[in-house]
């Protein structure tokens, strides 16, 4: 007997853009809930499905890889079916086609709610309200419904209007103040987006309480997680300095927040330069005077590391960016991952910083299977990050590859909603139901 998915029989209605929302759906599919996407024909959502639908090959050439690059930079027939950041987040999942501001588009999906268990949403503030998909118009459909919302800022507050992707909420809160060098602009940092992430662990945390709560009280709920208050999660630290001692932190580097030394990112042996993203790094963290004293050891022990003004986690906080400058001078001469193992071995923590692509060499991610292969019937075979979790009785895999663009219409409307065939053929003569873009979305 095959053992139950931990979320299976849960239905899932994925209204999500961009991340934070599919990462959480993402992670749900990964546990075995059916995770349906409808998807309008007429609308084209940037970077969800990439760029534009059909880029040209100019956009490609000159584009960021990880927004828009392609299998081997050709468009191809179906560019939505396979830009890298969609399909590296709708594995597990289902696609079906409707265009949601028409009403016969409402009414499909007022349907399909009928039918599931939790509708997720990470929209601009007023999206969905635009469209007449309120909280109460979901409860007419189905009582027990559990309804998601991730906003940038909330859905009040002067903030929440805003539109916002990971960059903008990092510098609205501060973050982007904080994770750069004490002598470097907050304006050359480079973008990160980890709070759709947090946003989308959170989420889906949250839909699992919610069905927690539901199987025991047979009641839904209204869950909404402001992106913003929830990625003040990044940088704990600095809010409750500020709150408890009224400290203000500012950008700190690679060190340590604990004022720990020495701490931080050191050069290698490199075949290239950042120009070309071949500079190689290597994080040394010095935590105790023994680990001190064991990283000179390591190193041969030159005479500055025998210097009495660092014998002292204070003295050598106090001389930092002297210690940075004969550690970096002295990494500059190594190999990263040999001087990796001997440190290591000498029980000082150390690690390279990894160039994306050299992540795929890591023993310690292989050791874990921490890449899976997934095959698309439109890109082929490529190695995505795989599912977070390892669970020895209910395994996680890749049920489905990364969806196409209108793939399960038929499951939809014929098995799941029991349309007619009059209303199928009516409803795909009213362009509702496609397995491309119209030909008006660029």
């Amino acid at each position: 007997m095959t053992t139950p998915k931990p979320l299976e029989g849960i239905r899932v209605i994925d209204l999500c853009v961009v991340w934070a929302g599919p990462y959480a759906t993402m992670m749900l599919g990964d546990l075995g809930a059916e995770v349906i996407k409808p998807e309008n024909p007429f609308v084209f959502q940037p970077m969800t499905r990439g760029a534009i639908a059909r880029p040209p090959q100019i956009l490609l050439t000159n584009g960021i890889a990880w927004a828009g690059g392609l299998p081997n930079n050709v468009p191809g027939e179906r560019p939505w079916d396979y830009n890298p950041t969609f399909v590296s987040l709708y594995r597990n999942k289902k696609s079906f086609t409707v265009d949601l501001r028409r009403p016969e588009g409402l009414d499909i999906l007022k349907r399909l709610v009928a039918e599931s268990d939790v509708v997720y949403e990470n929209n601009a503030t007023g999206t969905m309200e635009g469209l007449g998909i309120t909280y109460e118009w979901l409860k007419e459909a189905n009582p027990r419904i559990i309804f998601v919302r991730v906003p940038a800022y909330g859905s009040d507050g002067p903030y929440a209007r805003a539109r916002a992707l990971g960059v903008h909420l990092e510098a609205v809160m501060g973050h982007s103040l904080l994770r750069g060098y004490a002598d470097a602009d907050p304006s050359s940092n480079t973008a990160i987006y980890s709070g759709d992430y947090l946003a989308g662990a959170q989420g889906a945390f949250a839909v699992m309480t919610a069905i927690w709560h539901r199987d025991r009280t047979g009641e839904g709920q209204l869950i909404e997680i402001a992106q913003a208050e929830n990625a003040a999660a990044m940088f704990t630290q600095a809010i409750m300095d500020y709150s408890l001692n009224g400290v203000v932190q500012g950008a700190n580097g690679n060190r340590d927040v604990h004022g720990r030394a020495p701490a931080g990112v050191y050069p290698t042996v490199s075949p290239g330069d950042a120009s070309t993203m071949d500079d190689r790094w290597i994080a040394i963290s010095i935590e105790t005077d023994a680990q001190w004293q064991a990283f000179g050891k390591a190193i041969g022990s030159p005479a500055w590391a025998n210097d009495p003004r660092f014998a002292t986690n204070a003295g050598r906080l106090e001389h930092h960016d002297e210690l940075d400058g004969l550690i970096g001078a002295y990494t500059a001469t190594q190999d990263d991952y040999e001087l990796m193992h001997r440190l290591q071995a000498a029980g000082v923590p150390a690690a390279p910083v990894l160039e994306a692509s050299r992540m795929f060499d890591e023993p310690h991610l292989r050791a874990r299977d921490f890449f899976k292969s997934q095959t698309q019937p439109a890109s082929g075979t490529y190695e995505y990050v795989g599912p977070l979790w390892k669970m020895p009785a209910t395994p996680i895999e890749y049920y489905q590859p990364p969806v196409m663009f209108g793939e399960h219409n038929d499951y939809v409307y014929r098995e799941l909603l029991k349309v007619s065939d009059e209303e199928f053929e009516a409803l795909k003569a009213g362009g509702h139901i496609a397995t491309e873009y119209d030909p008006s979305v660029p």
